[in-house]
């Protein structure tokens, strides 16, 4: 009963680190797995293999963003912000297709994204600044987090559903 959620609060932490990976290997996993029935609905849309190229597409667009020097730090208020609404709303379907209340799934979704937001700040920070490592050295393990961390975590995704 509690793993949804804590699947849920997992994806969460993928968006916290990059808003768009979340929303592309959840789409990647619920094309393959999840049939839709419902139109209409956002689970409806993210199951379809044109939203989840295009989530690929705005996923690879935000790694390669993110090694652009002077950027937006992910904690100015329309980063943090996208951030967090990312994890929430991955965090809710996650929940709904393993069968349990999206409103409570969303709640730890965001609450992931808050955590690793603020986290991975800190820690990108650290190492530029204090250890003096190059600020690309701390982006790209950061992405080999995202890529491997979020790849685990959508493949243990269990839909309790036949069709959404």
């Amino acid at each position: 009963m509690i793993t949804p959620y804590l699947r849920a609060f997992q994806i969460g932490l993928i968006a916290g680190m990059r808003a768009m990976s979340a929303p592309a290997l959840l789409s990647h996993k619920l094309v393959r797995t999840v049939p839709t029935k419902q139109p209409h609905t956002p689970l409806h849309y993210l199951a379809q293999p044109p939203a989840s190229i295009a989530l690929k597409v705005l996923a690879g667009a935000e790694i390669i963003g993110d090694k652009v020097p002077h950027g937006p730090d992910r904690t100015s208020p329309p980063q943090f912000i996208a951030r967090v609404a990312s994890g929430a709303t991955c965090g809710a379907l996650v929940s709904q297709v393993e069968g349990q209340p999206a409103p409570l799934g969303a709640v730890a979704g965001g609450l992931g994204a808050v955590v690793s937001t603020l986290v991975f700040f800190q820690l990108r920070r650290w190492l530029n600044h204090d250890l003096g490592l190059p600020d690309a050295v701390g982006a790209l393990a950061e992405d080999a987090l995202v890529i491997g961390a979020g790849w685990h975590i959508v493949n243990e995704i269990q839909p309790a559903m036949k069709s959404v």
